[in-house]
Order: structure tokens, then C-alpha cells, then sequence
């Protein structure tokens, strides 16, 4: 059986649009300040053609080492980015993007705000009353983090009612 060369092409075209998508989002998580291999993986997940892929063939479609992508898996696993795939009797790792990695992006940032807070909380608890510039500043750092983590939750649960009207095909507000 002769393969369709038009077919071939098409796999060509619609691959290498996958792995400049996995770069666009690479660069775009450069700029915030995070691994370019993670916005890789996850940008190469979001959009391949398949379920699930194994951590082998990500490494090999990405042109990355065995132990890149086994580092930027672990991270995005560890902020639910992605999830873990596996199959009965395979020892591979296997992933696929989570259905909505940007509402995890947002459910993420939370993730360090209690950290940040304590560590505040304990400066202000260190630092003595005649220090009143730096009291401010770091008054200002927790309470800015308590309000942010307040709005956050508000945010979560705009964007799920956004995709639950998206979904439905409801009319929403042009505040929400």
C-alpha cells in the first residue's frame, strides 16, 4: 500500500506547528520567570494529537534529554499542570495536560501565599517597634498577600462560572 505523500505533508505541517506552539509557550513562561522547559512540555502537551505520551517520546519530539523532561514533569505534576497517565503492565511514564491549566495556573499562585505570609508575619514579630519604614513595607507585603488570596478565591470562582455559561452556551454579564 503506497502512503499518501498529501497525508505525510499534513503530519509534517500540523508536528512542527505543535513544537513552535510548545516554544511560543516556552518563551511566554521565560518571561514570568519560570523553567523554558516546563512551558515546553506542558505547551507540547496541550496541543499534540494523542490522549497521553510517553516521558520517552516527549523527550524525543521535543529534542530535549531523558532527564529534562523528567525534571519538568515532576514540576508540572507537583502544580497539577499535567497529570499521569499510566498503562496496565507499562512501567513508561506517560502525560497528558490537564483540562484547564490555566485555571491551575491561578489555583497555583495560592499555593505560596500562606508560606509568604508566615514569613512576614515573623519578620514583623522580629523587627522592633523604632523600625518603622521596614514595619510598613513588610505590613504591606502580608496585607497585600491577604487581600490577593481573598480576591483569588472571588477569581476561581468567576472563571468556573465563566466556563460553566461558555459550556452551556448561557449569556454572561460584561462584568463576569
Amino acid at each position: 500500500m503506497t502512503e499518501n505523500p498529501d497525508a505525510a505533508d499534513d503530519v509534517d505541517e500540523r508536528e512542527a506547528y505543535r513544537l513552535q506552539f510548545a516554544e511560543d509557550i516556552s518563551l511566554i513562561w521565560d518571561m514570568a520567570g519560570v523553567s523554558r522547559m516546563d512551558g515546553r512540555v506542558l505547551g507540547y502537551l496541550m496541543i499534540m494529537d494523542r490522549p497521553y505520551i510517553s516521558s520517552a517520546d516527549l523527550a524525543k519530539a521535543l529534542g530535549a534529554s531523558a532527564g529534562a523532561v523528567s525534571m519538568a514533569t515532576r514540576r508540572l505534576l507537583d502544580t497539577n499542570y499535567i497529570r499521569r497517565h499510566s498503562l496496565p503492565g507499562d512501567r513508561s511514564h506517560y502525560f497528558k495536560a490537564d483540562e484547564d491549566p490555566w485555571g491551575s495556573f491561578l489555583a497555583n499562585e495560592r499555593r505560596y501565599f500562606g508560606r509568604q505570609i508566615e514569613a512576614l508575619d515573623a519578620a514583623l514579630r522580629w523587627l522592633k517597634p523604632e523600625e518603622g519604614e521596614a514595619r510598613i513595607r513588610v505590613m504591606n507585603g502580608r496585607d497585600y498577600l491577604e487581600w490577593i488570596d481573598e480576591y483569588h478565591n472571588k477569581m476561581l470562582g468567576d472563571w468556573r462560572e465563566y466556563k460553566r455559561a461558555r459550556d452551556t452556551g448561557e449569556e454572561r454579564d460584561e462584568d463576569g
